[in-house]
């Protein structure tokens, strides 16, 4: 059963790549919440500018007679399902202003997160996007003051929404986010798909959040369009569950790109043929396949793992066969960069250190992948040759 193995990576796809990781060491970064989170920082300090606005009757950039003015502002650190943040809580001369999206003392927020990440997410209408401002709200303010944050917070949503992006992505995640909204009175489950991407210069941007019920492949070749619409013309590797339609939808999109399925997710999928007594034993002859050292070696672990258990669970592997060539392409790569394309579940990672890393140096190595150390170059020399080589594979 034996499938046939694509065509291997040339040696400058690898060298991008490897040399993108090593040097930011994108492996440890939780990536999404440290980008979801500034959405949510930016956010709430918008709206309580707006509460602001509403309680002293005028704007900053606003004459007033009023004997009550702004007076500076308190930072105050918030937190919730995300990590913890901090925002800068504007003060009025009369202390007499009192927010409503955060109140006084208050360091939760997690019941308004998911909320605020749907503000995000294409496809919302502005009636959508103001309904959601209003539930945040509740019943504690006017109609008019939710009109007021809804004006003030569109220009910022549509422009994220529609910023320019860079030409090439090394890498690109895609995973969701679930959580519940009120429709009509009913409660319903939807699913936020969020797009991360690490950059040419190791940084770590959320690139688009779509809320999505109906997955196929037209509906992913609308979100690709979409990123090739604002700028994107290459994508090195493509990280994602078994969603449906999306092979064929990258194929056509980013035909030269490398779609990687997600090795977590394929071994849960795996283990639901298994029965309780057998999962450990199954889930350990699962890692001789993707902690293999080539595609070769993997594929041979594959039959061993396939006659092993037929008999028992003849359903289990046919996924693997399956999927095998969305599966072998992180066998093109060394362990460093396994262990980052390997899961969506790296842009959950939890992590002492600060996510959207900068240029710590002015210099890089190259030949990484190999594990060679070359004489050091100029860092402007080693991004202009990155997207050179990224353009013209």
């Amino acid at each position: 059963m034996t499938r046939r193995k694509r065509e291997p990576m040339s040696e400058g796809k690898k060298n991008i790549i490897a040399e993108l990781i090593e040097e930011y060491d994108i492996r440890t970064a939780k990536d999404i919440e440290d980008a979801l989170r500034d959405l949510m920082g930016g956010t709430i300090q918008e709206m309580l500018e707006a509460e602001l606005d509403e309680h002293l009757g005028y704007r900053s950039y606003e004459r007033s007679d009023s004997s009550n003015y702004r007076n500076g502002k308190k930072t105050k650190k918030i937190r919730g399902n995300l990590g913890e943040t901090e925002i800068e809580v504007p003060q009025d001369r009369d202390g007499t202003f009192e927010p409503k999206v955060v109140k006084k003392r208050q360091k939760d927020i997690s019941g308004i997160e998911q909320k605020i990440i749907s503000l995000y997410a294409k496809g919302m209408t502005t009636r959508q996007i103001s309904d959601t401002i209003e539930e945040i709200y509740g019943f504690e303010v006017s109609d008019g003051m939710v009109s007021d944050i809804t004006d003030r917070l569109l220009p910022q949503v549509e422009d994220w929404q529609n910023r320019p992006l860079d030409e090439v992505y090394p890498i690109v995640f895609i995973d969701a986010v679930h959580f519940s909204v009120r429709d009509n009175g009913q409660i319903r489950n939807l699913a936020a798909y969020v797009i991360l991407a690490v950059s040419l210069t190791g940084h770590k941007e959320v690139l688009s959040i779509h809320i999505g019920e109906n997955k196929s492949a037209k509906y992913w070749l609308g979100v690709l369009n979409e990123l090739k619409n604002r700028g994107v013309k290459d994508v090195l590797v493509i990280c994602a569950d078994g969603l449906s339609g999306m092979k064929e939808a990258v194929n056509t999109a980013f035909p030269q790109t490398e779609l990687q399925r997600c090795i977590v997710h394929q071994v849960r999928n795996t283990l639901k043929y298994v029965g309780a007594k057998n999962k450990k034993e199954f889930a350990n002859d699962l890692k001789t396949i993707y902690h293999a050292p080539s595609e070769d070696a993997a594929l041979k672990q594959l039959e061993h793992v396939t006659e092993k258990w037929e008999k028992d669970y003849p359903n289990a592997m046919k996924s693997w066969y399956k999927n095998w060539d969305v599966i072998s392409p992180i066998f093109k790569f060394s362990a460093d960069v396994r262990k980052v394309i390997y899961t969506t579940s790296t842009m959950w990672k939890e992590t002492t250190k600060p996510s959207f890393q900068k240029i710590s140096s002015y210099e890089y190595r190259t030949n990484w992948y190999a594990g060679e150390w070359s004489k050091p170059v100029p860092m402007a020399k080693s991004v202009a040759t990155v997207v050179i080589t990224a353009l013209h594979r």
